[in-house]
């Protein structure tokens, strides 16, 4: 059975930690720093995978179809309605990549995803955002800006993509209505070397929406400082697989420890 969301609903609160599945080619990878060709695979089951973190008591799961990011369609439908279906009762799924159309939206929020976030689409066309947002409501839209060189970065952060001063994407695609950011610092993602804290500060500042952080965050403590500037969540990829991070310990400090 598919949940039901309440389009009137605001961006999740309280903070949220989202183990990331990022899937090429039918596995469980991690690229470094967007690099296709800097590949690490963790597993052939994604389903699993995802199961396994809804065990162990994730609220929330960010899944990305990297194929569909760098080709711009989606290629791993399947494979996500799987996940969904899998784990979708226990926990809201995220989905992202290759989103570039209202039919796919559409499709992947379908599969009972409680929300799909867009990229290079709603960068190219911010108005795009604002038209997925008066169909599903704010809650199950997000937009995500991968920043490299103080840019948001689109067509699944290949060479030579195009890119929008942060700010002024943050501006534009929040004038659309939307209240959640999935902000990525490219430069750090999958390194484990913490997230940028002045990007997601700046992003923050502008009191426009949720952001949600990604890239570099390879601890607890990184967890914790992205929640002091004010995020809404973090995404943690790499320092799950790699044991660096337990997952239910770091919620329980989210729970106990103070913000400030």
């Amino acid at each position: 059975m598919l949940k039901r969301y309440n389009t009137s609903m605001t961006p999740v609160k309280p903070f949220a930690l989202l183990p990331a599945i990022d899937l090429r080619g039918g596995r469980v990878v991690r690229l470094r720093q967007g690099d296709f060709d800097r590949e690490t695979i963790y597993g052939d089951a994604p389903v699993e995978v995802a199961i396994a973190f809804a065990e162990l008591g994730a609220t929330w799961l960010h899944v990305v179809d990297l194929d569909g990011a760098r080709s711009g369609s989606r290629q791993h439908a399947a494979v996500i309605g799987a996940i969904v279906e899998a784990v979708g009762e226990r926990l809201d799924v995220q989905v992202g990549g290759g989103l570039r159309d209202e039919a796919s939206v559409a499709s992947v929020l379908a599969t009972g995803a409680a929300r799909a976030v867009v990229g290079t689409a709603a960068i190219d066309d911010p108005r795009f955002a604002g038209r997925l947002i008066a169909r599903h409501g704010v809650e199950r839209i997000a937009v995500a800006l991968d920043v490299r060189d103080g840019l948001a970065i689109g067509s699944g952060w290949q060479s030579g993509a195009r890119g929008v001063p942060v700010i002024d994407a943050a501006t534009r695609i929040t004038d659309e209505g939307v209240a959640t950011l999935v902000v990525t610092a490219i430069e750090r993602d999958g390194l484990l070397e913490g997230p940028d804290l002045d990007l997601l500060a700046g992003l923050v500042a502008l009191g426009r929406a949720g952001i949600v952080a990604s890239g570099g965050i390879g601890s607890t403590a990184d967890v914790l400082a992205a929640r002091r500037t004010g995020c809404a969540g973090a995404i943690v990829g790499r320092a799950l697989y790699e044991g660096r991070l337990d997952l239910t310990a770091t919620m329980a400090t989210l729970r106990t420890e103070p913000m400030t």
